[in-house]
């Protein structure tokens, strides 16, 4: 069962799916469509082709795998077959009905289809139906699975017998490897691509995140349990540990944070846990199986872009809900952190304006980012980081701006105002500092290195900041290199201690977080 919950879900990337789907075409025959170019730098035909139950995808990112794909169509109906063109950024999609193909269509005319944070186009292709090779069973098989799952028609024994082993829409999923925050909302915008979450209740137990999320039906529980058990939410991290729970109904009290009844609007937030806002509320109280069509960017919280916007939970559900881009950060070093320890730190997933380490609790302070979304983004990354030996824990606070101390008034350097920094990463707009932001890592991208600097020079600055150096690379041009360091602890404060550090000849090193390792 394997292959189903893999493609079911869209994201997960392993040496599994590298081997399913690695040669060019997957194994089928090779066919084209009138509108396929290489680059398609030509703009798109005005004509439009007739319905049709193939679809013809384009400007797919280079990496995109077949499963992302798939999971553009699963929501719609049965997806019935698969032809990637990888040479040409496009591919063929075959949906079981034609019917399920302009709904999907339709749906994504009003709600740009992203993968990977890149807009694709979608439109109707000229083939009626795909041809493919007998070689691609693997893909097929795959394929098949995951309709059985999808559709509740009649699934091939194995999986029917799971479908008929428990009776409760009341599911109990368990997180595993939590390296996000995981909200309720991020839960309820992965369950509803199978069906209507009626209520969810979240609590952490003997250390871990839990949560009881009920559907309307148990059909519709078992095909979610069946599909996602065992995936990762985000990228090889936050693992869905899931079973029955012997709970029939939920009774939820209040709407908030850690609890909701989407049928029940008018509950109150209680414990001063702001409420939904109304029109969302409203929304949500709807049939949710319509896809999220209410909440931009949800349809695929699979996928490694979401875990930015999604892990701020309530804020990035609800922008307008009173969302700010003041960060609360606590649990510090009181002994080590200064503001500009801070600015380093926070300054890689946004541009910090002012940095307040509070007076009466110094192992806090307030972080005030250009904007929400930059608030977001530091939050679901900084979370749960180890900064000079403790975890912080980083949440939204509920101030809109950091006060500046009155003119005369001495606060020993504790509040700080980098407004017009120099050092500010993501001034430009479209700066390609907006691609490579990653993760806290062990692996550093070092740049702006001078010419006559060594890697031995470098080994050596960087096991002075208090590390240990496990590997290093030059790039080519010697002006980018990168280095691992033996923890993520120790990469983070590496970074704080020598991003901007004078090499030299006024060239200042830069140092931010590596997607890649040595």
């Amino acid at each position: 069962m394997d292959g189903i919950s893999d493609v079911a879900v869209g994201v997960k990337r392993g040496s599994d799916e590298l081997s399913m789907y690695n040669s060019p075409n997957s194994g089928m025959s090779s066919i084209s469509d009138g509108a396929s170019n290489g680059s398609d730098n030509k703009k798109p035909r005005v004509e439009e082709a007739p319905p049709s139950r193939v679809l013809h995808i384009r400007k797919l990112p280079n990496e995109a795998s077949d499963t992302e794909v798939i999971a553009l169509g699963l929501p719609f109906g049965k997806v019935t077959n698969i032809l990637t063109l990888k040479g040409k950024n496009q591919a063929f999609l075959e949906m079981g009905t034609e019917e399920a193909a302009i709904t999907m269509v339709n749906y994504y005319k009003t709600v740009n289809p992203h993968i990977r944070n890149v807009p694709i186009f979608i439109q109707y292709s000229n083939h009626k139906e795909l041809k493919t090779d007998a070689g691609n069973q693997r893909t097929q098989a795959v394929l098949q699975a995951v309709s059985a799952v999808q559709s509740s028609g009649s699934p091939s024994s194995d999986v029917q017998e799971v479908l008929t082993a428990a009776s409760s829409p009341v599911l109990r999923i368990i997180i595993d490897n939590m390296f996000y925050p995981v909200t309720l909302d991020v839960l309820q915008q992965i369950f509803s691509k199978f069906g209507t979450v009626m209520k969810i209740i979240t609590f952490t137990k003997n250390n871990q995140f839990q949560a009881l999320l009920q559907f309307s039906d148990p059909v519709t529980a078992q095909q979610a349990k069946l599909a996602l058990d065992g995936q990762n939410i985000y990228n090889s991290c936050c693992t869905l540990r899931i079973d029955f729970s012997k709970l029939v109904n939920l009774n939820v009290k209040y709407n908030n944070d850690k609890s909701r009844d989407y049928t029940r609007p008018e509950l109150p937030a209680g414990d001063g846990q702001p409420s939904l806002d109304s029109t969302i509320a409203a929304a949500f109280s709807k049939d949710s199986s319509s896809l999220l069509g209410k909440i931009p960017g949800a349809l695929n919280p699979l996928s490694a872009a979401a875990a930015a916007a999604a892990a701020a939970g309530r804020v990035a559900l609800a922008g307008q809900a009173g969302s700010s881009g003041v960060l609360l950060v606590s649990n510090l070093n009181e002994e080590m952190v200064t503001p500009q320890s801070l600015f380093t730190l926070f300054g890689v997933y946004g541009d910090v304006q002012r940095v307040k380490i509070l007076y009466n609790k110094k192992d806090s302070a307030l972080i005030q980012m250009s904007d929400a979304n930059q608030a977001q983004l530091a939050m679901s990354h900084l979370n749960g980081q180890k900064m000079y030996g403790k975890i912080i824990r980083v949440t939204l606070s509920k101030h809109q701006t950091v006060a500046l101390p009155r003119d005369g008034l001495d606060d020993q350097g504790l509040t700080k105002d980098y407004a017009n920094s120099p050092l500010h990463r993501f001034k430009k707009p479209g700066s390609k500092n907006f691609q490579n932001i990653f993760p806290p890592s062990a692996t550093l991208h070092l740049s702006n290195i001078p010419q006559d600097v060594t890697e031995d020079d470098l080994r050596l600055l960087f096991s002075n900041a208090g590390g240990t150096v496990k590997a290093f690379k030059f790039f080519q041009d010697r002006k980018m290199a990168l280095i691992q360091m033996s923890t993520v602890e120790e990469a983070i404060q590496a970074l704080i201690d020598l991003h901007n550090y004078n090499m030299g000849g006024n060239q200042h090193l830069r140092v931010s977080f590596s997607k890649s390792t040595i």
